[in-house]
């Protein structure tokens, strides 16, 4: 759904009110690929996955339970770090902007029926732009 005349012209206030407070920032966004930030996550998931490795092993060795715990947490929190980046990158992290009937889907691709937060408040958007 394409913007009205005012709301880009607000868009527009809004990008010029970025540029002139903090100028790198805003062309540092504006140039970057999302994809890029999710795949420096992605390194840095991996390097927390082997300190954990690390951390893990060593507190086997010298047979320091806490220190092999944290490293197994260290493990997990990479893995679970580096998936939601995989997903995000690869778009299954974002809600699809076709419609629901044109994608047939299985029982076990569908979460719920109920849409999500980001769906509801487009929604509520919608109809309190429809009333003025």
């Amino acid at each position: 759904m394409p913007l009205s005349e005012h709301e880009q012209r607000l868009l527009d206030q809004i990008e010029q009110a970025l540029y002139a407070e903090d100028p790198k920032w805003a062309n540092t966004v504006r140039i970057s690929d999302p994809r890029s930030h999710y795949r420096r996550r992605l390194v840095k998931a991996s390097i927390g996955f082997i300190l954990g490795v690390v951390l893990l092993m060593v507190g086997v060795v010298i047979i320091n339970i806490p220190l092999g715990v944290g490293g197994f947490v260290v493990m997990l929190a990479a893995c679970l770090w580096g998936l939601s980046s995989w997903k995000r990158m690869n778009g299954f992290g974002e809600a699809s902007t076709a419609a629901p009937s044109d994608q047939p889907q299985s029982k076990a691709g569908r979460r719920s029926s109920r849409p999500s937060f980001m769906e509801r408040v487009e929604e509520r958007w919608r109809r309190r732009h429809d009333e003025r």
